[in-house]
Parts: structure tokens; C-alpha cells; sequence
């Protein structure tokens, strides 16, 4: 930190940044009277101010002291106040924050299987690191690397060595990637072109099987996106993407921080958000009936569970799927499926 002194009236003024901040008394031990406790403790200060990005210590000048030691000594204690504010320990949610933020830029999938692998070297937006196939997955994928422009690291099938599960169907295919970047919530659920936007929330929704077929299915059926929550979701893996069978690279998978706030936002934005609850009296072609032109969320919970109450009480409706026969239910990626189905303009 630089600081520097210069005779003010009856004060000596020492520089540093800081914030408009002003105080005229005599400051307590501790400094009960300043920002800064531990500049201030059992000093006699007259008045410690901050103006317009500027700290301004000042303290009563004695005409006897000479100038150039007491700036000296002022220069001493600006020193010792930056390398105190250096020490100081982070907040414990601060370090967290920062670790996790380094851990999400270090972060690589390894996708696996012919349709994934294929997919994922042909998207441009994707940040491809190593690719490892059998001379029969080559063959199989020489148009894709060559339009990749990877260099292939030929294995033999015994000894397929790459980081992914031993029971894996990998095909003879393995590409290791960085995580794609969707963007956020503005970037898709509101620039649909030609028919009516149509989204797919997953409240909890963990199981990469199920998400990945969610994924294949709001492709086909022309969905915006999928919107998953930054905890308690299914992130992108290998098994998710298999079972999406390239559709990860196409259809938008997004999660977000909570999902009762992204609800609001949508209904705010003109969405009909209709949650699916295999108990709601309406079922969802009735609640979309004369509504099939308008914006429509579908909102799904996972096997089990269903929706958390909170989601219940923030969606527009509960609706269900109406069953030919008293048989159970469908699992979560089929009525995903039924239910985008069910809302397309007729």
C-alpha cells in the first residue's frame, strides 16, 4: 500500500483507498469509533474520514515532532495494515465458493460409445482433450476425426485403458471433453422460432438414465431446453450421454441455482408451468386444451418422491397423465415424453 504525509492545518494526512466513511471522535479502545478497529485502538485520534476512494488518517501535529519522522512513521503502520489485511483469513463460504469454482474449470467427462463419441467430435462447441478407440471403432469413426482433426490414440480391445466404469459398453470408443456451457435460463427460454417454446424441469431428478432419455425425447419433440438444478440433479457424464445418444450435444441441458425462482421467472415471462403429479384431478390435455399456442413448462419429479411441496405450491397446476387401465405409472423419462407430446399444437 503507498501512503504519504503532508502538514494539513494542525493534521497530518496519510493516503491510502478506501471508502466515503467520516467520524469525528476521539476513537474508544478497540476502536468502537472507526471502520478499522485495529488502526484505531488506543490512538489519539482526532478524526479518521474516507472521501471518495481515499482513506484519510489524520492525526494532531505537534510543532516540535519533525515532519520527515512522523511520515516515516506513518509509512510504518500503512505497511503493517496491508500486511495484516494479506494474513487475514478468507470467510469459510468465500474459500468454498473459490474452490469450487477451480474444481468446475478442472473439471473433464469421458464421453463413451459410438453415437456419443461421434456426436461430441462433430460439435463444435466442444472442448475436446483425448480420444482413445479400437481399430474397429476407427473405421466405424473415420469421417468424424477427420473433421475433428484429433489425433486418436489406437487401443487394443483387451486393454482398452481409459477412467470409466469396467461394466461400460464404451464400443471401442472412449473422448474426453469439458463439460459444455449452455449459457443460462434468457438464452433459450425465450428466442423459440416457429412454434410455441416448450421446456422440461426436473425437480431432483438424479438418475443419468433417465435424464439422458429426457434429453433424447425433448429433441425429438423440439423442446428449448432441460432445466435441472445445480444440486440434487444428474450432471453430464458418461452414462448420461450414452443414453442420449448424442442428444446431449444438440438439446440444451441446463442447472440452475433453484428451481421455485426459475418457475417464477418463467411465469413471469408469460410460461403456463404446469407441474405433473399422478394424483391432480385435471389431466394435461384438458388443462392445455384452446392453451397449446402459449409458452408451457413441463415440471417433473423423480420416481418416488414426485414433486417437493414447494414445487406443488409454485407451479400453475398439477396435472396427470390420463391412463387407459388402473396400472401404476409410467417412469419419469416416458412421461416426459407423453407430456411434451401432449402439449404440441395440433
Amino acid at each position: 500500500m503507498h501512503a504519504t504525509a503532508e502538514m494539513c492545518y494542525n493534521y497530518v494526512v496519510l493516503e491510502s483507498g478506501g471508502r466515503p466513511w467520516n467520524r469525528t471522535r476521539r476513537a474508544s479502545p478497540r476502536g468502537s469509533y472507526s471502520p478499522l478497529p485495529h488502526l484505531a485502538a488506543c490512538r489519539p485520534l482526532s478524526c479518521i474520514s474516507r472521501t471518495c476512494g481515499v482513506i484519510t488518517y489524520l492525526k494532531k501535529h505537534r510543532q516540535q515532532e519533525n515532519p520527515l519522522k512522523l511520515h516515516m512513521s506513518l509509512s510504518h503502520k500503512a505497511e503493517r495494515m496491508r500486511k495484516r489485511y494479506k494474513n487475514m483469513k478468507k470467510p469459510k463460504w468465500v474459500v468454498e465458493k473459490e474452490q469450487s469454482k477451480r474444481a468446475a474449470a478442472a473439471e473433464t467427462v469421458w464421453l463413451f460409445g459410438i453415437h456419443a463419441v461421434r456426436d461430441a467430435l462433430l460439435n463444435p462447441k466442444r472442448d475436446r482433450l483425448r480420444l482413445v478407440l479400437t481399430k474397429n471403432a476407427y473405421d466405424k469413426l473415420a469421417d468424424a476425426v477427420a473433421e475433428s482433426g484429433m489425433e486418436p490414440e489406437i487401443e487394443d480391445p483387451r486393454k482398452f485403458s481409459v477412467p470409466i466404469d469396467s461394466g461400460s459398453v464404451h464400443q471401442g470408443a472412449a473422448l474426453e471433453v469439458k463439460p459444455l456451457n449452455w449459457g443460462g435460463l434468457q438464452d433459450h427460454a425465450f428466442a423459440a422460432e416457429g412454434m410455441p417454446p416448450r421446456l422440461l424441469l426436473l425437480d431432483q431428478v438424479t438418475d443419468p438414465h433417465n435424464v439422458g432419455a429426457i434429453l433424447r425425447s425433448a429433441e425429438v419433440f423440439g423442446a428449448q431446453a432441460v432445466i435441472g438444478t445445480q444440486r440434487h440433479s444428474a450432471p453430464e457424464t458418461g452414462a448420461l450421454a450414452k443414453t442420449a445418444s448424442g442428444a446431449l450435444e444438440r438439446q440444451p441441458y441446463l442447472r440452475l441455482r433453484n428451481l421455485a425462482d426459475t418457475i417464477v421467472e418463467l411465469q413471469n415471462a408469460g410460461y403456463l408451468v404446469l407441474g405433473l403429479d399422478g394424483e391432480a384431478e385435471v389431466t394435461i390435455d384438458q388443462a392445455v386444451e384452446g392453451k397449446r399456442d402459449r409458452a408451457i413448462a413441463l415440471v417433473l419429479g423423480a420416481e418416488g418422491p414426485g414433486l417437493r411441496h414447494k414445487t406443488k405450491e409454485t407451479v400453475d397446476q398439477l396435472v396427470r397423465i390420463d391412463f387407459a387401465r388402473d396400472f401404476g405409472s409410467l417412469n419419469v423419462s416416458n412421461a416426459a415424453a407423453v407430456a411434451l407430446y401432449a402439449t404440441l399444437p395440433r
